[in-house]
Order: C-alpha cells, then structure tokens, then sequence
C-alpha cells in the first residue's frame, strides 16, 4: 500500500521543503493536501514575470496602446512508458505555468493541458512525465505586428541600473529595441535593412542572425553592434543556446527552395568562440539534442534522456514536419554525397503530432 503522505508529522514538513530543489518535485509535494500546499511556496521558476509595454503604429512608429511581455518557461515532457512496450515515445515539448482558475480533482495534480488532432482536450497529470528544463521564452501577449518574428530580453545588472531592462523586436526587415528608461522603441541601428531568421540572447547579450548571411553580437548597455567572422555560408540559419554553456549556429542547405523537404537538409554546425568573436566549426554537439523549429529553438543534455528512448547525443531535430534526427557524418547510399556534414538518419522517424498548444511529438523505434 502507497503511504499517506498527509500523515506525516507537521513539524517534519519544514526540514521536507529544504531538501526538496526539482520545482516538479515541489508542485508534487503541494499536492498532498492543503497542509503541504500552504508550506512550500509554488515554485518561482514556474511563475510568469511579466513587463507592461508600449506598442507603436506600424507607419509612423509612434507609441501607442499597452501590451505585456511575459516569461515563460519551456520543458519537454516525456511519457513514461513499460519498458517491454514496443509502441512509439511521445514528447511533449512547450511553455508551462500556473492556472489558479483551472478546476482540478482532488488533491491538486500538477497537470498540463494537452492538445492532440482527432482527441479532445486533456489534463495529464506530470506525476506520471519524466521533465527536462528548456530554459525560457519570452512573450508578446497582446499585440502582433506585422511580419512580427519574435522578441529578446535582457535584464541589466550593472550597478546604478539594477531592474532596467533592454527589449529588441524583430519585426519585417529591421530590429527595433525599447530601453525601460525610455520606454519607447526606435530602430537599432548598425544592421542590415534585411530578414532577421533568429534572434537570441547568451550570457548578458543579444545576438541577431540575418538571411543576408550575417551574424553580429549586440551590448545591451551601450547597443554596439559587433559582426561576428566568418559570416554564414548558408542563408537559412538558426542559432541555437545550451543554457549558457554553449552557442551553436545552425547553417541549412537545402537543394530546392520551391519544395521544402527536410529530409533532403544538409548541415554546417557551428560554436561561437566568445573570447575570439567568431564561429568555430564543429562535428560534436557535445552529447547534445538541438531541437529547432517550433517554440524556438532550445537544447538538452543527451545525459537526461533514458537509454533507448529514441534520441541521441550529438544530434539536431527539426520539428516544423515529421522527419528523422540529423547526425554528423552518415553514410548515404550515393558516393558523391559528401559526409563533412549533418544530414538525417533515418534511424527513428519523428511524427509531429500537434503544435499547439504545445508541441507533441512520437519517436518510433
């Protein structure tokens, strides 16, 4: 028989809290009934900061209504499943946080709302999950902008400017940047008049990626714009961070633009030399998973994935169609193709079952 955790001694409860640090673990511990729930505070990495932001008129760029950028946080959730099972792993890859007005069976379950085509609407529960942390996400709720293709933000921590913040929006052909001093956006400049394909941020500065095969670092103090060598060779490029170990760039080639097919995809990789300001080619992910595409493009170490569970080290997964992992160096059935490269495996085939509200995905074995 399970024990009844609620049982337990309440004065046992506060030495519990200080040895519980996986914020899943903490949202369980809440779930045992109302005692528990009111001595651990919910978990401050699963809660949503958000910022109040001006928006501006798309043609004379002139601040307008209030919108909010919010912070959200990115998991991926594996389903467990028997370990003599045959049938498929499933993901589920997205942004989670708190629902105070989701009604929710007794006692509070740490649950997801999951969405899949041809099901209706489900909570699964996360007790039965096995979770990675992605990291975060940053929001625009609230407004849209044409041709809108994401947001960055960075908090400043030097002293005298403790709480100010930098945002930059990548919107149609220009980035535009909002100082929590000013309040106002205007267009960074020292950038090209071109597509930013990817936007990201890695410890304490942004970093902008352009179709026009440019890549530059940008301050958030001053807003200096620096170019970072060698250029891309490719332009459909993705940028990639591993927390803030590592910045990888990803250069795409793909043989016919008027038929998209990722399985065709071949690959350069790069690691940002930050000391030396410049891209370093490399073979190695370093026992990494890249997963780029939908809801950004986010990383997690191999070493918390379970043996067999049809992901590997050293390996990129695009997730916009159903497709197998990349890999460096596979052999193809034509000597002409070159292997100095990343291209599918056609180990695991990868079905993308959903994308919103959160990314599903079956990995078959």
């Amino acid at each position: 028989m399970k024990p009844d955790w609620s049982l337990l001694p309440e004065e046992l409860l506060p030495i519990v809290s200080k040895n519980v640090e996986d914020c899943f673990d903490v949202v369980h511990a809440r779930s045992v009934c109302n005692s528990w729930r009111s001595t651990f505070p919910f978990p401050s990495c699963l809660l949503r900061p958000s910022y109040s932001l001006p928006t501006f008129d798309e043609f004379t760029l002139e601040s307008k209504d209030l919108c909010t950028l919010e912070k959200v946080p990115m998991f991926l959730f594996r389903v467990k499943t028997h370990a003599a099972s045959t049938s498929p792993f499933e993901y589920f890859l997205g942004g989670i946080g708190r629902d105070d007005h989701m009604d929710l069976p007794s006692p509070f379950q740490c649950s997801v709302k999951v969405k899949i085509p041809g099901f209706d609407p489900t909570l699964m529960n996360m007790v039965d999950c096995q979770i990675l942390s992605l990291g975060h996400q940053y929001r625009l709720i609230g407004w849209e902008p044409k041709d809108y293709r994401g947001v960055a933000f960075l908090l400043l921590n030097k002293e005298g400017r403790e709480g100010e913040f930098v945002v930059i929006l990548n919107y149609t052909n220009i980035l535009m940047v909002l100082t929590s001093a000013e309040m106002k956006w205007k267009r960074l400049e020292n950038v090209p008049y071109a597509i930013c394909s990817d936007l990201v941020t890695f410890r304490g500065r942004f970093y902008a990626s352009f179709l026009s095969r440019n890549t530059f670092v940008i301050d958030p103090y001053s807003l200096e714009v620096t170019l970072l060598m060698p250029s891309p060779q490719k332009p459909l490029n993705y940028m990639v961070a591993s927390g803030n170990d590592e910045l990888f760039l990803v250069e795409v080639t793909i043989l016919n633009f008027d038929i998209i097919d990722f399985s065709r995809f071949t690959c350069i990789v790069s690691r940002l030399d930050e000391e030396g300001g410049k891209w370093v080619e490399v073979t190695d992910l370093g026992n990494r998973v890249l997963f780029i595409g939908n809801f950004g493009n986010v990383s997690c170490s191999a070493k918390e994935l379970p043996d067999s569970c049809g992901l590997s080290g050293n390996s990129i997964l695009f997730t916009n169609e159903p497709i197998f992992a990349y890999k460096y160096g596979v052999n193809t059935v034509s000597p002409e193709e070159d292997l100095n490269c990343w291209r599918a495996t056609r180990e695991n085939r990868v079905m993308i079952l959903n994308t919103s509200p959160i990314l599903a995905l079956q990995i078959e074995r």
